[in-house]
């Protein structure tokens, strides 16, 4: 087939590269003058890497990010309110933080040695029915492109294809975060450190390894705060400085070192999930199928599973229709599980709300007492949870179909279950 991509982020280059690989025709549209990663520092989880495995890509991210083993987080009164490793649940599992510049690098070189196609400068506004059925893509200068026999919405939380879908408009967090690369002073190894006060202040430390592998290690730094506020912030930068050494005195020399607000980019969060992520010829992906606040850390795993849960479905069979409603069924069940688990998470760490954090920190590290309830987190903080109920291995989300079973052994996919519970 024919295929536009539009966007070229996290899902966008990991569904081109796939799909260049299964033999289709692909252009990727993006609406800046070159492709580019916004933001500081992310977590791989386990679900994240082993996609990245199936590209081939996992031994080049974990050169150049930082194992993360556990997550760490403390009140201002020094109570405990995480204290989670992977190996609690599975001895071969971790995280893998890298700065989004080290991912989109990686994703990249996978793209370029593709044989996709790349349109920049082309901020696709629309698309249009065309002559036996195709899709054709425009912009807001009205200049068109295609037509394409399939049309794959990866441009974000911030989509104008998903209106085609009917789809709700996205709802806003109240909080956001501001972010900064610092170099690592070594104060969390191997961890994800944060600080809190109540549920309206969160200051976070997060070692993301180096760009390319080369270098001193970096660290992401991230103060959670309202959009609206960003102004105030900025105005009192130095204050603010002397507020986080206080809350969290390691961090002193770090704070001291900053040149100031401009070091700093903010982020907002929106909370949406589409209702279908497909119709016709248009499917979406990643942010623009959707959205929620990084509570979970889990936004570019999920665009990289769905990624790869496109490519799946497509290869599965030649009827359009029917492979997007096979990436779909794939990908609902966890999405919705984890949507929903984001937005009742995050008024604990972010909102104006007295109650939940003091529920949050009278119940929320006595869990892990309770075996089965913190299996259960650490699952959830794994991206392994499939259901409020069920979860899988990481490598049975990032190949639901069983396609590299089936390629490996040479069988037709409906045989592939078979021969493996014979082994």
């Amino acid at each position: 087939m024919s295929i536009a991509i539009v966007g070229a982020g996290v899902a966008g280059l990991a569904a081109a590269t796939l799909l260049d690989r299964a033999g289709h025709r692909v252009t990727v549209f993006e609406r800046f003058d070159a492709s580019r990663p916004v933001g500081s520092g992310l977590m791989l989880q386990p679900t994240g890497l082993a996609a990245l495995e199936r590209m081939g890509l996992r031994a080049e991210i974990e050169r150049r990010g930082a194992r993360i083993d556990r997550l760490h987080g403390l009140t201002d009164r020094g109570a405990i309110i995480f204290d989670l490793a992977y190996a609690d649940l599975d001895a071969s599992l971790h995280a893998v933080a890298v700065h989004r510049g080290a991912l989109h690098a990686v994703l990249w070189q996978a793209f370029t040695a593709s044989g996709a196609g790349l349109e920049t400068g082309f901020a696709v506004t629309a698309v249009d029915d065309h002559a036996a059925g195709r899709m054709a893509l425009a912009d807001a200068a009205g200049r068109k492109a295609g037509p394409f026999d399939l049309v794959v919405d990866a441009s974000g939380a911030q989509s104008r294809l998903r209106d085609h879908l009917g789809a709700a408009r996205p709802k806003p967090y109240p909080y956001g975060a501001v972010w900064a690369t610092v170099p690592d002073a070594g104060i969390a190894p191997a961890r994800l450190a944060q600080r809190y006060v109540a549920a309206r202040i969160m200051l976070g430390y997060l070692p993301i390894g180096t760009l390319d592998g080369e270098g001193p290690p970096l660290t992401a730094l991230f103060w959670s705060l309202k959009p609206a506020e960003h102004d105030t912030w900025r105005a009192g930068f130095s204050d603010w400085q002397k507020r986080a050494a206080r809350l969290w005195p390691e961090l002193a020399p770090v704070m001291e070192a900053l040149s100031g607000p401009d070091q700093f980019t903010l982020a907002s969060y929106l909370h949406f999930t589409a209702r279908r992520f497909h119709q016709g010829r248009l499917v979406l992906i990643g942010d623009a199928a959707h959205s929620t606040s990084p509570q979970l850390g889990q936004g570019a795993n999920h665009g990289l599973l769905d990624a790869v849960a496109l490519a799946d479905s497509l290869a599965e069979t030649a009827d359009l229709p029917a492979a997007l409603a096979l990436y779909e069924r794939t990908r609902r069940r966890q999405i919705r599980f984890y949507q929903a688990a984001s937005a009742l998470m995050t008024p604990f760490f972010q909102s104006d709300s007295r109650t939940f954090a003091w529920t949050r920190d009278l119940t929320f590290n006595r869990m892990k007492y309770l075996p089965y309830l913190r299996r259960e987190m650490v699952r959830t903080l794994a991206g392994l949870k499939t259901g409020l109920f069920t979860s899988a291995r990481p490598s049975e989300i990032a190949d639901p179909l069983g396609r590299d079973l089936a390629d490996r052994l040479n069988l037709p996919l409906r045989h592939a279950s078979k021969a493996a519970e014979a082994d």
